[in-house]
């Protein structure tokens, strides 16, 4: 166990990968007209358990992105479907700001109990 997870817990590294697929989340988005597009997405449970196994976040990433099949076919080839990107997005970015809100408090008890306090 890094000296990171000792302070932090799990939520350093779920705040890293976390940010790793709200950048593909809106490169989907971005990417809703593009012709032959195809929309990714990170298994996020597969990426931290291979990040807390020790495998470095690239490679947890890189190990759990997958191409996201459409319900619904698009005749250019696009694969991404607006609605459930956004959806996805914003559950994602809702899930960074607990584990950014954790963090800060983590860090601030650290704070209070250097201080004395």
């Amino acid at each position: 166990m890094s000296a990171n997870e000792r302070l932090f817990g799990v939520h350093g590294t779920a705040l890293v990968l976390r940010s790793q697929r709200l950048m593909m989340l809106a490169s989907n988005i971005a990417n809703a007209a593009t012709p032959g597009y195809k929309a990714r997405d990170m298994d996020f449970a597969a990426a931290l358990d291979a990040a807390r196994a020790g495998q470095s976040m690239r490679t947890a990433v890189e190990n759990s992105v997958s191409y996201r099949v459409p319900t619904t076919p698009s005749l250019d080839g696009n694969t991404v479907e607006l609605a459930t990107e956004q959806t996805l997005f914003t559950e994602n970015a809702l899930q960074y700001r607990a584990s950014l809100a954790f963090l800060d408090s983590r860090i601030s008890t650290l704070r209070r109990a250097l201080k004395g306090e």
